[in-house]
């Protein structure tokens, strides 16, 4: 069963909704959660077992600190979840307020990681990043993809402090996701993100068709491998005066023109221009 673009986006997003929704106090940290490295502006809820007015939500300031009852002020920049709270039951025992504290901390809203949508995409720009994000989570915080997108997008993660765009030299941090094998349910494709990535949505190369279809014009070539048969759908199929048996695709191959005969099932490449002439008769 083949799931289309907008349709797995928008469960993903409905799922994403859901599950921020569903964040308890009571609840420890998720693995995916706990491994999130804590930041500025980050808001965090705190539960304490055994003394629930300590209980709360604390903002991480600036510098990396955040100030909680009893025991002052406590950096927490840079370390995870869990970090968070053996910290916080350390100085509580330290301190001589409690002999065993069990502490909990989650995340209530992610502001210090980011990621960035750019491209063939209807709301480009940078997403708060949740502990566990992946790509098709990116996607649908940026509103999906849009019909000149092309089946490819390209992350490229941040490295050095700079956006690494060299991939000859650095392919490590540049990964290349099949958004088509993901529409057919092949998740394994969902590349898992990092704080800072970019994602890059492509623009589908285009091919041109005229002559006897019914909307001659340009259109997006969403997969690598389309036949005539597919690029005239495109167009809307062929008139009843078109020629069915003389179809013909004009290609540009070193800077010189040729015209090719062309079949049904013929693949066609990016550029390419199909003309459908009018029939004799």
């Amino acid at each position: 069963v083949l799931v289309t673009t907008s349709t797995l986006l928008g469960i993903v997003a409905a799922l994403t909704l859901f599950m921020a929704a569903s964040v308890s106090a009571q609840e420890p940290a998720s693995p995916a959660e706990a491994n999130y490295l804590v930041g500025p502006q980050d808001v965090l809820i705190i539960t304490s077992y055994d003394q629930p007015a300590l209980s709360g939500k604390f903002t991480v300031e600036t510098d990396g600190t955040f100030t909680y009852p009893l025991i002052g002020r406590l950096r927490v920049g840079g370390t995870t979840l869990r970090a968070v709270e053996a910290a916080l039951e350390q100085r509580l025992v330290d301190q001589g307020f409690f002999k065993d504290p069990q502490v909990t901390v989650a995340i209530e809203q992610y502001r210090s990681q980011k990621v960035y949508v750019v491209g063939e995409v209807r709301s480009p720009g940078a997403y708060m990043m949740s502990g566990d994000m992946r790509l098709v989570e990116a996607l649908a915080l940026a509103g999906s993809t849009l019909p000149t997108a092309s089946g490819e997008a390209v992350i490229v993660h941040a490295a050095n402090g700079g956006l690494v765009v060299d991939e000859e030299h650095d392919p490590a941090n540049i990964v290349r996701a099949n958004l088509r094998e993901i529409e057919n349910g092949d998740l394994t494709r969902n590349v898992p993100l990092r704080n800072g990535d970019t994602i890059f949505v492509l623009r589908a190369e285009s091919v041109y068709i005229f002559g006897q279809v019914k909307n001659p014009g340009a259109y997006a070539m969403r997969q690598q491998q389309t036949t005539v048969l597919q690029a005239l759908s495109l167009a809307g199929g062929v008139t009843d005066r078109g020629a069915m048996g003389r179809f013909q695709i004009i290609r540009i191959v070193d800077g010189k023109k040729q015209e090719i005969k062309a079949q049904l099932t013929d693949f066609v490449q990016p550029r390419d221009t199909i003309v459908v002439p009018e029939r004799f008769f």
